[in-house]
């Protein structure tokens, strides 16, 4: 599934970066934002109801539990457009190889910060009998 998922990744990239650079396209950064957007509902929206079919029941219930929980909906949804433009912003400047080292840098960057921000407990049942 990793390599899959990897697979997916860089193809996608490399298609962002032969659209916004192709003449013939003619397409910027925000257009192919808006055109990718649909395509990602229709593929993510199903299958998030088949994997979770209660999905609908619990964010009503959060959103009726927690005042704030649309705000930091909206939020999320605020920072996921702004992440999703740097990308495409990256790819336009630079290459679909540069987004694909990034991304790698960025998870080995999260696991380095979580490790130092959770430590990593030291279990008992490991230790070797001595």
């Amino acid at each position: 599934m990793c390599i899959s998922a990897t697979a997916a990744r860089a193809f996608k990239s490399v298609l962002q970066g032969i659209l916004l650079s192709s003449e013939g396209e003619k397409l910027n950064s925000m257009n192919l934002l808006l055109y990718m957007s649909p395509v990602a509902i229709v593929v993510l929206l199903p299958a998030a109801l088949v994997m979770e079919p209660d999905v609908i029941d619990v964010t009503v219930s959060l959103a009726l539990k927690h005042r704030f929980m649309w705000l930091l909906l909206l939020v999320n949804s605020t920072m996921a457009y702004a992440a999703n433009l740097a990308n495409f912003l990256v790819t336009k400047n630079t290459s679909a190889l540069t987004l694909q080292v990034l991304g790698n840098a960025k998870g080995a960057v999260a696991v380095i910060i979580s490790i130092l921000l959770f430590r990593n407990p030291k279990h008992e049942s490991i230790k070797p009998d001595t």
